[in-house]
């Protein structure tokens, strides 16, 4: 469904992302991980229309869509959420939900009704009507997903939609990363935590300093020398391969 072809970013002096490439079959869960200034979510960045990169193409189902705008490859059915969620404070859940849901329907009642089926399947029904501004961390990560969602993709850009969770929510917002992908969402996640990468991620790329440095299987990236040295620690690689085994 994606594919990024040796994606180069360069801002003046400092090359943030340097000749990256990676692909993301239909209707699979696909991880992006890396340390922390890899060049992640400048990745994202190109492939949602953000960023133009410096060199390289973005194909989207066979097209090349590398100088289109955002919005275009949001009708396309390409859609991101952001690592820092900043919902409008002053409309309510739903009402923010219906931003992404107006890309396809215009009307207002449609609109909302839209985003009131939405909210609901990633958890927040019984939120809808309250202002934004009162939801906790986990609810602002659940309602960035709402309205990516929204726009109705075939493709979702998940920027560390798991990020600042303690365990008992991130337990519960897995069922709903699955479940998008069981409607026939693909999808493609930056994602630091790594047992939630290894039990919902069939493929792996690993960033680092804006290279890609290694592809495949999650249990075979952890057991990878680079991988190992450029993320995971040896600790780290050691605890995830002895919990794969134990599943």
């Amino acid at each position: 469904m994606l594919a990024a072809q040796s994606l180069t970013k360069r801002f003046q002096g400092l090359v943030a992302v340097s000749d990256a490439s990676l692909a993301v079959p239909a209707g699979s869960i696909t991880g992006l991980i890396g340390p922390n200034g890899a060049g992640k979510t400048t990745l994202f960045g190109m492939i949602s229309g953000f960023l133009a990169p410096s060199a390289g193409r973005v194909l989207f189902e066979g097209r090349d869509v590398t100088g289109e705008a955002p919005h275009l490859r949001a009708r396309r059915g390409i859609a991101r959420t952001f690592q820092i969620v900043q919902p409008f404070a002053g409309l309510t859940v739903a009402e923010n939900i219906a931003v992404g849901a107006y890309l396809r329907h215009p009307r207002r009642a449609e609109a909302v009704a839209r985003a009131r089926e939405v909210g609901t399947r990633v958890g927040l029904g019984g939120l809808l009507d309250r202002p934004a501004a009162s939801l906790t961390v986990a609810g602002r990560k659940r309602l960035e997903v709402a309205r990516a969602l929204a726009t109705e993709p075939r493709l979702l850009l998940l920027d560390e939609v798991l990020a600042g969770l303690n365990p008992s929510e991130i337990r519960d917002i897995l069922p709903v990363v699955r479940a998008i992908r069981a409607e026939g969402v693909t999808i493609l996640m930056i994602e630091h935590i790594m047992q939630a990468v290894m039990t919902l991620c069939e493929e792996v790329h690993v960033l680092a300093q804006g290279r890609m440095v290694a592809s495949g299987p999650p249990r075979e990236v952890c057991r990878d020398p680079r991988v190992i040295e450029a993320y995971l620690g040896r600790g780290a690689a050691a605890r995830l391969e002895a919990q794969a085994s134990d599943a």
